[in-house]
């Protein structure tokens, strides 16, 4: 080998060296932010822990609040919660599903309607929550629930802030998220899927009810839990729509006020005139709030892991 060969050998490795330890130094830092962002939940989660888990108590759970809520416990904001986030789902995920469908099975791509509306989807996920609130109050409540009371002879009764409206306010909020997540979950179904079914002689819409929907039933659950976690502690939107400052009992129908955890936390944070005797009482609806959260997640993951097992065993 002669010299300059074996010095073009020397240069080359030196240079391998170098890109060796840029990429390590890369390593580094990207596993040292991921380290960072785990310490800082775990930092959160460990204060908001030990100053409430004195406070979760059965009574604190299953009571009403009383004497200016710096006593008794949360269980009307609990209920409001689960009721909002369920009646959300149920308002949102057709709505999604449906426009999913659509924009990725019939619509075409270059069209300007498909076009307009994917626009429309993008700018509607940038949107600030409390503008939602807002349009939930004018459109809603002050238009929708007052033109109805007039049409059926009622004196207040949608038009007013209410349980129903403000789960429909959250579920435009999510819209998004579900229209996105659905189509993501549509476009994994391999195409010979489709196109064994119509030469079976299925329809297309035999073909999106019993192919495509069943394969991408998983990825539209991802799109649910997202905003299961996002329309459980949104306050914004329900300020103006339906959340009550203090109600000492539950929601009857669709069209009461209820109490919502993350709005009691607000308030309790804001309002309270002794903040000494509700800190204990803030750190406690904090837990439960995160708990609930991670229940309602949890019961989404697990329906949705069932569900890919049983897709996998019938594949």
């Amino acid at each position: 080998m002669t010299a300059d060969a074996l010095t073009g050998r020397l240069s080359r490795i030196d240079k391998a060296r170098s890109y060796d330890w840029t990429g390590l130094a890369c390593t580094a830092l990207t596993a040292f932010a991921a380290l960072l962002v785990v310490l800082m939940v775990a930092v959160i989660m460990g204060n908001i822990a030990f100053f409430g888990w004195r406070t979760v108590t059965w009574e604190f759970l299953t009571a009403t609040p009383r004497e200016g809520m710096t006593a008794g416990g949360i269980f009307p904001a609990i209920f409001g919660t689960v009721a909002l986030v369920l009646l959300m789902v149920v308002a949102l995920v057709p709505f999604g599903v449906g426009a999913a469908i659509y924009l990725h099975e019939y619509a075409r791509p270059d069209a300007w309607y498909t076009r307009a509306v994917r626009f429309s989807v993008n700018n509607l996920a940038g949107v600030p929550s409390i503008v939602f609130g807002l349009f939930g109050l004018g459109f809603f409540i002050q238009f929708l629930g007052r033109h109805m009371d007039r049409a059926l002879g009622l004196d207040v009764v949608w038009g007013q802030p209410a349980l129903m409206w403000a789960a429909l306010t959250l579920a435009l909020l999510n819209l998004p998220v579900v229209i996105v997540t659905a189509e993501e979950a549509l476009r994994t179904v391999p195409r010979e899927a489709r196109e064994a079914s119509l030469a079976l002689g299925a329809t297309r819409w035999q073909t999106i009810r019993y192919v495509l929907l069943p394969q991408a039933l998983p990825g539209i659950l991802t799109g649910a839990i997202l905003s299961v976690s996002r329309g459980a502690g949104e306050v914004a939107p329900i300020l103006f729509t339906g959340a009550a400052y203090f109600l000492p009992y539950l929601p009857q129908s669709p069209t009461d006020q209820f109490m919502e955890l993350g709005y009691h936390i607000f308030v309790l944070s804001t309002q309270s005139p002794d903040v000494d005797a509700t800190k204990p009482i803030l750190y406690g609806t904090v837990l439960v709030l995160l708990l609930l959260t991670f229940l309602l997640n949890l019961t989404a993951i697990l329906l949705r892991s069932r569900m890919r097992a049983r897709l996998a065993g019938r594949q």
